[in-house]
């Protein structure tokens, strides 16, 4: 089978181990590019890193400590109907601007505007008996990074941060982008022409998310610590 009258790239993702647990303050663009150097990578002009949110989130402070946190009568509340820990509903709460559901899950829009369960916060990959929070402003976070990288490089990159969602009546969770900083969140198709010829009037694709998803097997949910992808 002949190949080479297919003009398509090929995608390489390269997941960047030996970050180390990240702490607030730290500066990520220096230890993301120590990683790179260390694991003798190398990174590209043009080169799109995608960055798990919870390292973003640790260097910039957003971890609470279960007992810092005082429940109000509305989170004990939707706790108690749902089993869920009242600490935990707190916080949704607080990074909330409005609960879609509280029946058996709690929905809620962030400040953000980003539609999720108990507004991204969460335990995995905190420090013991800690919430972790998703960035206050993704894309400030995302723009930060982007613009240490280049000043270090010298190179036109992208950066992404993602973190990992459940979907709506669909089983299982998948990497999402919820920040994006030298990478217009959106492909547009409009104007083009299918396989038959037909202009297409309306075709938008979230690009972000689909680099983010194409990162997460590298990634990993656990203890694997590759919180960095370059593609």
């Amino acid at each position: 089978m002949r190949l080479d009258h297919l003009s398509v790239r090929p995608l390489q993702l390269l997941g960047v181990a030996g970050i180390p647990v990240i702490e607030q303050g730290d500066d990520l663009s220096k230890i993301i590019l120590e990683a790179v150097r260390e694991s003798r990578m190398e990174i590209m002009e043009g080169d799109i890193i995608i960055i798990a949110h919870s390292v973003v989130s640790k260097a910039e402070g957003r971890v609470v400590h279960q007992d810092t946190i005082r429940v109000s009568d509305k989170a004990r509340t939707i706790a108690t109907a749902n089993g869920f820990d009242p600490a935990h509903v707190e916080l949704a709460l607080q990074e909330s601007r409005r609960v879609l559901r509280s029946k058996g899950v709690l929905v809620t829009e962030t400040h953000n505007g980003l539609v999720c369960n108990f507004s991204g916060v969460d335990r995995s990959n905190a420090p013991v008996d800690c919430f972790l929070l998703l960035p206050e402003d993704p894309d400030a976070s995302a723009l930060r990074i982007l613009d240490a990288l280049q000043v270090e490089t010298g190179l036109k990159l992208a950066v992404i941060i993602s973190d990992t969602q459940g979907r709506p009546w669909r089983i299982g969770s998948v990497n999402i982008a919820i920040g994006c900083a030298g990478i217009g969140a959106f492909k547009h198709n409009r104007g083009k022409r299918d396989l038959y010829g037909r202009i297409l009037k309306r075709s938008t694709v979230c690009q972000i998310d689909e680099l983010a998803a194409a990162a997460e097997p590298l990634m990993g949910q656990a203890d694997d610590a590759v919180p960095v992808v370059i593609v």
